[in-house]
């Protein structure tokens, strides 16, 4: 995607070949930063602390993690059982910065697989890097394809409305080219549709604590003359309300094959709300973000419950700042009452009952265990498992 007419992607090799190029997300919108990363403890911050965030984007940036991780381990003139043990260990403590988003796991145990045969330490290190950067490019490709199926809907929408006015989207969160490699995955369809001169409009919810939603998504929406409207989260149901919402298209962090969504947390009083006025409830995942051991995510997803620190405080552009009076920099102020205590839940399932369908690199679907095998009929578990 263009920032400023400029290609980017959400993680890259750079130049030398040795380190690992990210976008700072934290600083968006208010500054563009790219940091260079050389270990696979800096990776681990950088996932843990949201540098970078999203399913998808997790992942490609834990598969480049590993090629460091390979790296330091050639470079400590490791070879054999000591290397792979080495590697596992910093494998773990990848996999340990963020237990929700399942590409995260996955991206490791991809990388963990393919080394597994490889014996020359020097060897191992160019299968990773050529790994990572195949993840990369197989994840914006899979973006790009849930835009071209998600495109359909949007069409369709269009034209039951007579072919006039906009299609008026909700989303949740970011779900965009930032919380992936490139296009994303709830806003490929948006993107496509709005390249094929489909008159859209977004409604951005803010996504509280982090304000994913108006920190990153409005910015991004903003960089592809996409129209938005920033709103705050409990907004939408009242949207909905009053005739205003068309569809309802999210992201997920992990779905299991039975259909059940964990995305931010909110996601599910969205859905509730979508269903109680008659609006479709998409989300739009590539097959990496499918959890093919978990069938019930209410009772068996893990939800991260992070600081308190991110609710308590919000941080952002002074006002003087923008305003060009000098003052330089993000403020960071106190919102809660001295003394009361915070809890931070950052995600919640959503049931497979109330989501309309889901929208894959290879087609839309049912949000239910025979729907996603159809699709994915070599990976699925059996139906009969799921009754």
């Amino acid at each position: 995607m263009l920032v400023e007419g400029t290609p980017y992607r959400t993680v890259w090799i750079e130049a030398d070949g040795e380190s690992v190029g990210i976008i700072d997300q934290r600083r968006l919108p208010f500054a563009f930063e790219t940091l260079t990363l050389r270990t696979a403890a800096e990776v681990g911050v950088a996932i843990r602390d949201m540098l970078v965030r999203g399913a998808g984007c997790i992942g490609a940036v834990a598969a480049h993690g590993m090629f460091l991780a390979a790296r330091e381990c050639h470079l400590g003139g490791l070879s054999g059982a000591a290397f792979d043990n080495r590697l596992d260990a910093l494998a773990a403590e990848l996999r340990a910065t963020r237990p929700t988003a399942v590409n995260l796991a996955w991206a490791v145990r991809c990388q963990l697989d393919e080394l597994a045969p490889v014996a020359d330490p020097h060897e191992k290190v160019v299968v990773a890097r050529d790994l990572a950067r195949r993840i990369a490019d197989e994840d914006a490709d899979s973006c790009r394809r849930i835009g071209e199926h998600g495109l359909s809907l949007l069409r369709d929408i269009f034209h039951q409305k007579g072919g006039k006015n906009p299609v008026n989207i909700l989303t949740h969160c970011n779900a965009g080219w930032l919380a992936f490699v490139d296009h994303g995955s709830a806003t490929a369809p948006i993107y496509a549709a709005h390249d094929a001169g489909i008159p859209v409009h977004v409604w951005v919810d803010e996504t509280r604590p982090r304000n994913q939603g108006a920190r990153l998504t409005a910015w991004e929406l903003g960089q592809h003359g996409v129209p938005h409207t920033v709103i705050v989260d409990n907004a939408g149901g009242h949207l909905m309300q009053r005739g205003l919402v068309d569809l309802v298209l999210t992201g997920t962090d992990r779905t299991t094959w039975t259909g059940d969504v964990a995305n931010k947390i909110g996601t599910y009083l969205k859905a509730l709300a979508a269903r109680d006025n008659g609006i479709p409830f998409y989300v739009a995942l590539p097959s990496s973000t499918f959890d093919w051991e978990t069938a019930d995510g209410v009772a068996d997803i893990p939800i991260e419950e992070r600081s308190g620190t991110e609710v308590a405080r919000i941080s952002g552009l002074a006002a003087e700042a923008e305003a060009g009076g000098g003052f330089p920099g993000e403020v960071e102020v106190n919102l809660v009452a001295k003394g009361s205590p915070v809890a931070n839940y950052a995600f919640d399932v959503t049931p497979a009952r109330l989501v309309t369908g889901l929208i894959s690199e290879r087609g839309i679907c049912a949000a239910s265990a025979p729907g996603i095998a159809e699709l994915f009929p070599e990976i699925s578990p059996s139906r009969e498992s799921a009754n």
